[in-house]
């Protein structure tokens, strides 16, 4: 008997070292194939354990002593792949003694090679407990084949239905312990008693304690390439060589939401707006730039205020509360004649800065609200007015602006030297006394001529034909015309009002007229005699009577001084 045992252990283990390295290898080749994918979802384990026996011939699987775990030890492996948070898919196997035994005494033991394919659910997916969590306990179901050698086992293949719980212990992302209680129902009896002509009985139960290593395969889509998978990144983005933390988001030291890599100031709490470096005053512009650190300001103005937005900080800007223009130091200049409005007279008007922006549009050097003459070129002693006779009396006052003249007498001289200035002489030229406005006085005898004329100058009735008796008095006119060549006479024509106006008016022009035609026929030069008719317009008594009306028509005659030129 003993020989025979020993043959038969020698057997047993000849196959189990076969058949071990027969499912590595397989196992292997499975592992190669899929360790490429994404995320780590599988998981490569190996274990060690035993096995139990529970049916007819008695049980051990609620027997947890050590001599009872020690008599049927067993190898394996398993290969999982993660399908979601609750559920992984997974295939295991192992190779071992599976019999049992009374009082150390074996009743029957034999080679059991297991395989089988289960769907796990598990604990720790977010809803029972956390996913992250390091213990993971789960249930698991499913189907199997088991193949059973020995010569003291009934050898046979069957296909059990296994269920059993387990617990995992995470020690790092690839790194796991996990332990595994798997019970098999059996479709058959396997069991083959120590009498040979005993056949087997009833359905076996086995039971399958494990414990070994798993190691998540594969290697975690990490699109940024961080060093932490996609899963767990919260910042996807990262750019190449950037220090991260576990969550895959870049170092940010000061805690003031700008990463390292892009705060100018990593170790001082700033604002994004200023790539994480302080901003006193919020204007967005940080206060290593930031030449007004203390007031918020624009960051075109590199962090300075410019209250009234003409482009001039308030500090430079002397009129910081309106726009104005960098030139006038940020003050306005609405006329833009280089003049500020604050110290422009004229501030609506473009003027020169010698005249606090007033203008001078003549250019004579007077401004022209003090030149009397703005638009004409003057002097400043005519008050910017031309004096062209430079008399000192400026050609808008001067009555005589071509002569120098006397300034109480409007500019003019007194050309004829006859103590009467040329502004009121009405002779200039010809010397007279100021009684007669400068003019000579007409000898007594013509003054009584021109008053013989008024009526002596007779013509027909309603005519202006002139009478014969009318000549005398024409002859002597024409005498002293020609005696005095400084006279020019004007000759008047009046009517009464007996008649239409207008026949009056062309009468009496008629008459004035045949009067300066019989004296210019007689040898007065026709520039020194005119003419003009007056009509019924200038009576010099009533027409009521027939005296007034002999006294309204008449001939006045009355003399000019013609200017004389040496």
């Amino acid at each position: 008997m003993k020989n025979i045992l020993q043959k038969s252990a020698s057997s047993i283990f000849s196959s189990m070292v076969k058949r071990s390295l027969y499912l590595f290898i397989v196992l292997l080749m499975a592992i190669n194939a899929n360790a490429q994918t994404a995320e780590r979802k599988w998981n490569f384990g190996i274990m060690g354990g035993t096995s139990v026996y529970q049916g007819d011939l008695g049980q051990n699987i609620s027997d947890f002593r050590f001599s009872v775990f020690q008599q049927n030890l067993l190898g394996g492996v398993s290969l999982s792949r993660y399908l979601n948070s609750s559920f992984d898919l997974t295939m295991m196997g192992t190779l071992g003694t599976w019999g049992y035994y009374q009082k150390n005494d074996i009743v029957f033991k034999g080679i059991m090679t297991h395989g089988n394919l289960h769907l796990k659910y598990k604990l720790n997916n977010g809803y029972l407990i956390a996913e992250s969590s390091r213990f993971a306990p789960y249930i698991f179901a499913g189907v199997g084949v088991a193949d059973f050698t020995g010569e003291r086992i009934n050898n046979t293949t069957d296909f059990p239905i296994v269920t059993g719980a387990g617990i995992r212990l995470r020690f790092t992302e690839v790194l796991s312990i996990n332990y595994q209680a798997t019970l098999g129902f059996l479709g058959a009896a396997h069991n083959n008693p120590q009498t040979t002509t005993t056949a087997p009985t009833g359905a076996d139960i086995f039971m399958l304690h494990t414990i070994g290593l798993g190691f998540n395969l594969g290697k975690a889509k990490d699109a940024d390439k961080d060093g932490v998978s996609d899963k767990k990144d919260q910042c996807k983005d990262t750019p190449k060589g950037v220090k991260v933390d576990a969550n895959g988001c870049p170092i940010d030291t000061d805690a003031d939401g700008v990463p390292d890599y892009q705060d100018k100031c990593p170790n001082e709490t700033g604002t994004s707006s200023t790539e994480g470096c302080p901003d006193s005053d919020k204007d967005g512009v940080a206060d290593k730039d930031d030449q007004c650190p203390n007031e918020a300001g624009l960051v075109a103005l590199n962090g300075c205020p410019d209250s009234d937005g003409d482009g001039i900080i308030d500090s430079k800007d002397k009129c910081p509360n309106i726009a104005g223009t960098k030139e006038m130091e940020g003050c306005p200049d609405r006329d833009g004649d280089g003049v500020r409005d604050d110290e422009d007279m004229c501030p609506d008007v473009k003027g020169l800065a010698m005249f606090k922006g007033c203008p001078d549009t003549d250019g004579d050097g007077i401004e022209d609200s003090k030149d009397m003459c703005p638009l004409v070129k003057g002097t400043i002693a005519t008050n910017g007015c031309p004096d062209t006779d430079n008399d000192g009396v400026h050609d808008g006052i001067d009555k005589c602006p071509l002569v120098a003249g006397d300034r109480t007498h409007s500019g003019c001289p007194d050309t004829d030297k006859d103590g009467v200035y040329d502004d009121i002489d009405k002779c200039i030229t010809i010397p007279g006394p100021a009684s007669n406005s400068g003019c000579p006085e007409l000898k007594k005898e013509t003054k009584q001529l021109f008053q013989k004329a008024l009526q002596g100058i007779q013509f027909e009735t309603g005519k202006a034909s002139i009478k014969p008796v009318s000549y005398p008095i024409l002859n002597a006119i024409v005498t002293v015309m020609k005696e005095n060549p400084s006279y020019k006479l004007k000759i008047g024509g009046h009517t009464d009002d007996v008649g239409e106006d207008e026949m009056n008016m062309t009468l009496s022009k008629d008459r004035a007229s045949s009067v300066a035609d019989y004296l210019i026929t007689h040898g007065v030069d026709p520039l020194r005699v005119t003419s003009q008719g007056f009509g019924e317009s200038q009576p010099v008594d009533t027409n009521l009577s027939d005296k007034g009306r002999t006294r309204n028509r008449r001939v006045e005659l009355s003399v000019e001084f013609i200017e004389i030129v040496k």
